[in-house]
């Protein structure tokens, strides 16, 4: 499974990246406003500093909800770096541009999936990614791990090529369980993907080690 980071800041993707373990970075505009970047020029030229930092895909979401906008702004982004991956809204629009951008081999991240209906309208569209928030679903009392199951169940049956990318991850345990159901990809903050390196059994075997090295010596 694939581990991206869900953030503009180019501090936090830096020390994710040097974990080792970082696969790409997904932003979104509320993201990147948290960073005090808003005008379109700052946007263009952030993506472009967090390509440098990234050895992975980036996912750069387009803001335009008609048709023309979403494939005048995809294909300047495209055009950016070559691991950029144009983000696009789960829309009827969204659709149709995720459908001319395959045909044009410009890859997607199809963003805001809430249902397996929508992820599979995705896939037959040619998203490279598609990616359903869970931590949302599980806000209005629906089991996100649930739909990422059905995805995955989905596009097995079918031999869809499109990535299941897990988004609005938000602790440890989504990470857990969307590998326990074959998420493709999660994506989350840094602090999500640190977590999983606490156990108060490693704190304490560690000391013990420690203690009885240090005995050893004196």
């Amino acid at each position: 499974m694939k581990f991206f980071i869900d953030t503009a800041n180019l501090s936090q993707i830096a020390e994710a990246q040097s974990l080792g373990v970082l696969d790409g970075v997904t932003t979104n505009p509320s993201l990147m406003a948290k960073e005090g970047i808003k005008d379109s020029s700052s946007i263009l030229d952030h993506y472009r500093k967090i390509c440098e930092i990234s050895d992975g895909d980036v996912s750069a979401e387009v803001i335009s909800t008609d048709l023309n906008g979403m494939i005048e702004e995809g294909e300047k982004l495209a055009a950016l770096h070559p691991r950029i991956v144009v983000k696009i809204p789960m829309i009827k629009d969204g659709v149709k541009a995720l459908k001319y951008f395959s045909e044009k081999g410009i890859r997607t991240n199809c963003t805001l999936v809430f249902s397996a209906g929508q992820a599979l309208l995705a896939a037959k569209a040619g998203a490279t990614y598609v990616s359903p928030f869970i931590g949302r679903l599980d806000d209005v009392s629906t089991d996100g791990i649930l739909l990422i199951r059905q995805i995955v169940q989905i596009y097995g049956n079918y031999g869809y090529e499109t990535q299941v990318l897990a988004a609005s991850v938000r602790h440890p345990m989504h990470i857990i369980q969307c590998a326990e159901v074959g998420a493709d990809v999660v994506t989350c903050p840094l602090n999500a993907i640190t977590a999983l390196l606490n156990h108060p059994l490693t704190d304490i075997g560690l000391e013990k080690f420690l203690a009885d090295y240090r005995k050893s010596v004196s």
